[in-house]
């Protein structure tokens, strides 16, 4: 199954554990996603399968955007509310202190717009030495981090209520909306952590396209009466969790593995509505469809001409309406070099 499904991750899962749970739901093994998500925060997590895998290089600078909530009146740790408060009372800030007003954190916001200099939280994938950071922290080992160059495009307070300010972003690659609510609760002399954070879009993809991992599932269920793991074992009922692995039960015999492959195939193709159709994806490349004797020239690796596209950098090649054949360069004039090419399921 090769293609782009958008996943609205729950809180307290990690990017990882989705993947591993959408892994066990299409039994297929060739799953990535395109951009991590903290455990804590939710929505938009792209997940490209099989083949189209190959399409991440494409999104590692993609623009993000996020909602979210960030509480004032002490910093913790992680600079999120999943560490340990590092104390209240932060600064000039006293006890009974007035609460910074919307007007107050606007004002403050606009100074995080444009190109800035950020330090990554301690507790993050950051590496020192080959080691990632939160590696360190947790063994209370001192981690010194390097600013980095990140861009901010938007960040406005919508509502503030009580100790508690409501945002939305929209940042560049690499962005810690973590480190800005810590700044922001240094700059207040009060603290502030992140409370709650959901992405609301990766480059093409928004939360209006997202499904959760139950609808997914429902769905898979919807063309079969029972769903199966690779191991040839049924999947039972899931709760609540961070993608544990669940017990099978109830294994089948070998004479029943036609009957399975056929189920899961048939449940399989009833997920196709939940995928982005292929001629959504990468809206900045412009699209062409190859007839066959140009599909049979990029399928071998030989370069194509396209007189049409003379201007375009990079296309998507088509050799139907819904099978993306291969991304071409070009290398001159108005002959493309297929740079990628998708083998077809």
């Amino acid at each position: 199954m090769n293609g782009v499904i958008i996943v609205d991750k729950p809180a307290g899962w990690t990017s990882h554990d989705v993947v591993n749970r959408m892994r066990r739901i299409l039994q297929q093994r060739s799953i990535g996603h395109l951009g991590t998500l903290d455990p804590l925060a939710t929505g938009v997590l792209p997940l490209v399968t099989g083949s189209l895998t190959r399409l991440a290089q494409f999104y590692i600078a993609s623009e993000k955007t996020y909602e979210g909530v960030i509480r004032f009146g002490f910093a913790t740790n992680t600079y999120d509310a999943d560490g340990e408060p590092l104390g209240t009372n932060l600064g000039t800030a006293g006890p009974g202190s007035p609460v910074p007003s919307l007007d107050q954190l606007q004002k403050l916001s606009a100074e995080f717009l444009g190109v800035i200099q950020q330090v990554p939280p301690p507790f993050s994938a950051k590496k020192i030495k080959g080691v990632p950071a939160y590696k360190l922290a947790r063994q209370q080992k001192e981690v010194v981090l390097q600013p980095v160059e990140v861009e901010v495009k938007e960040f406005l307070i919508t509502a503030v209520h009580d100790d508690r300010a409501h945002f939305r972003a929209r940042v560049s690659s690499g962005t810690y909306m973590r480190s800005i609510a810590h700044a922001m609760g240094q700059r207040l002399g009060c603290g502030a952590h992140l409370e709650s954070l959901r992405r609301t879009a990766v480059a093409e993809f928004d939360i209006t396209q997202s499904h959760t991992i139950e609808d997914i599932e429902n769905q898979m269920n919807l063309g079969s009466p029972r769903t199966c793991h690779s191991d040839r074992s049924f999947a039972v009922p899931q709760g609540e969790g961070g993608g544990a692995e669940e017990p099978a039960v109830d294994d089948i015999n070998d004479n029943d593995n036609n009957n399975v492959d056929r189920e899961f195939k048939t449940a399989a193709n009833g997920l196709s509505p939940l995928f982005i159709h292929p001629r959504q994806l990468l809206p900045q490349f412009p699209a062409v469809t190859a007839d066959e004797p140009t599909a049979a020239r990029i399928r071998s690796g030989r370069p194509i001409n396209l007189p049409e596209l003379s201007r375009a950098r990079q296309v998507k090649v088509f050799a139907s309406q819904t099978e993306l054949l291969a991304i071409a360069t070009r290398v001159a004039g108005t002959l493309f070099h297929p740079k990628i090419v998708f083998p077809g399921e």
